[in-house]
């Protein structure tokens, strides 16, 4: 057996798992569509404020109307992917006690999370993604809103570079999420992140703000810290405000900061399983 042929076995099963839980996450058809009325709503109050903001500019901002127009398109629609909550489902298990059956798979716990995060992260927003796009794209330009429209990527390298970066985004934001999960070994419940993650993460990945239109003095903060890679990169490279030309060292950022964040989690949850207590019978 060749190496390449190896490894996919070994991956096989968390696949499995990842395919598994797509196809359960996907039934939630009805929570989608709530999910998208509210982003929809959101994204024209957003763009109404920029709106007003760009006619009361007194110098030219950072970033062209058209390319926030990007940012709170595609921000709303990928808004399910940004790591600003838990799995319930897992959160239960580490409550109740149930993660003793999980410790007990023939699979490594870090791995079998993780491939539920990925799908956890992915099914919410594919199934928002289509309505968003089709309503921000096609629809609004045939009500005569086309100034309001999502507008086409820079061109067709950033679309390719923009959906190489997106995967990377769904790696990174999963790790993020895994830090989540784990964290919760150690707390009651995860009432704590769930409250205190979504006033972070869209702040600092740049869905409540455009990063390039914060201060100056903040710039060098914002670029090295990784929530920027779940939402500021992918973004900026299908609006051409990160050229195609620099895209590639951005991916390589947001895979670097997923390389170490995946680390980070590994060596916590080692921590967590030594000092784990379930109590019952």
């Amino acid at each position: 057996m060749n190496a390449s042929a190896g490894l996919m076995l070994r991956l096989a099963p968390y696949l499995s798992v990842v395919a598994i839980r797509f196809k359960i996450l996907l039934q939630y058809r009805a929570a989608a569509l709530a999910g998208f009325g509210t982003q929809l709503f959101w994204g024209l109050i957003k763009i109404m404020v920029f709106v007003a903001f760009y006619a009361s500019a007194t110098s030219p901002p950072p970033m062209s109307f058209a390319q926030v127009l990007v940012y709170i398109w595609l921000g709303q629609a990928l808004l399910a992917l940004l790591p600003w909550n838990v799995d319930s489902e897992i959160a239960t298990h580490i409550r109740t006690g149930g993660v003793a059956y999980e410790l007990l798979r023939p699979l490594d716990l870090y791995g079998f999370w993780y491939a539920r995060t990925i799908a956890f992260r992915s099914a919410p927003t594919l199934l928002r993604l289509g309505p968003m796009l089709a309503f921000a794209y096609l629809f609004l330009p045939l009500i005569g809103l086309s100034e309001w429209a999502l507008p086409d990527p820079a061109g067709g390298l950033s679309l390719l570079l923009f959906v190489c970066s997106l995967g990377a985004t769904l790696l990174l934001a999963s790790a993020i999420t895994m830090i989540m999960h784990i964290a919760l070994l150690w707390t009651v419940s995860g009432d704590g992140f769930n409250r205190l993650m979504p006033g972070i993460v869209p702040v600092l990945s740049g869905l409540t703000i455009p990063l390039p239109l914060f201060p100056d003095w903040m710039q060098t903060f914002l670029y090295w810290q990784p929530f920027r890679g779940v939402a500021d990169v992918p973004l900026r490279i299908y609006s051409g405000h990160i050229a195609a030309t620099e895209a590639g060292f951005e991916i390589l950022l947001q895979l670097a900061w997923t390389a170490i964040i995946i680390a980070f989690g590994y060596w916590l949850l080692i921590r967590g399983r030594r000092k784990l207590v379930v109590q019952g019978g």
